[in-house]
């Protein structure tokens, strides 16, 4: 059965590891779904979290390719796992004078902050679940979104264990 999964990749903090790491999603035909690269507690080692559309199947196959890569330390699948799930999105919309209040109404309801304002756009800052900015999204739509960005999810294990 093909599902999204959510897969946490320790690897070695260095210049064209990332680039591996996608080449070898690219080269199985595997549409990467979220992507999102950072720095660990640890300086040397960062985490790629990614999710992809695949069976179990699939996935056991990825994660040994991947920890072919020398640069790899670790792979989980968190898929099944308790996790936080957070995204990041920076959403643009048109504002009048008239429609402030509205869109301020919004991002209330969504814990959203407003970080950026000017004659005719507002700035939205909000995180949480995908499904949370898609809603917020959906809802922001009928102003016209001027721009926006997203982050990748970022996932840890809840509690005392780690990837």
């Amino acid at each position: 059965m093909v599902t999204r999964r959510t897969l946490s990749i320790l690897v070695e903090n260095q210049p064209g590891v990332l680039a591996k790491v996608a080449g070898l999603f690219r080269r199985r035909g595997y549409n990467i779904h979220s992507l999102a690269v950072g720095i660990t507690e640890n300086p040397e080692v960062s985490r790629i979290v990614t999710v992809v559309e695949a069976g179990p199947e699939e996935t056991e196959q990825i994660i040994k390719q991947l920890n072919k890569l020398v640069e790899v330390l670790r792979v989980n699948d968190v898929t099944n796992h308790h996790t936080v799930d957070r995204e990041l999105a920076l959403v643009k919309v048109n504002a009048t004078p008239g429609t402030r209040a509205e869109i301020m109404e919004v991002a209330s309801i969504f814990r959203a902050n407003v970080v950026d304002v000017s004659e005719k756009t507002m700035t939205l800052e909000v995180t949480g679940k995908g499904e949370k900015i898609d809603a917020i999204i959906q809802l922001l739509r009928k102003h016209g979104i001027r721009e926006m960005v997203r982050t990748g999810q970022v996932t840890l294990v809840r509690g005392v264990q780690t990837t």
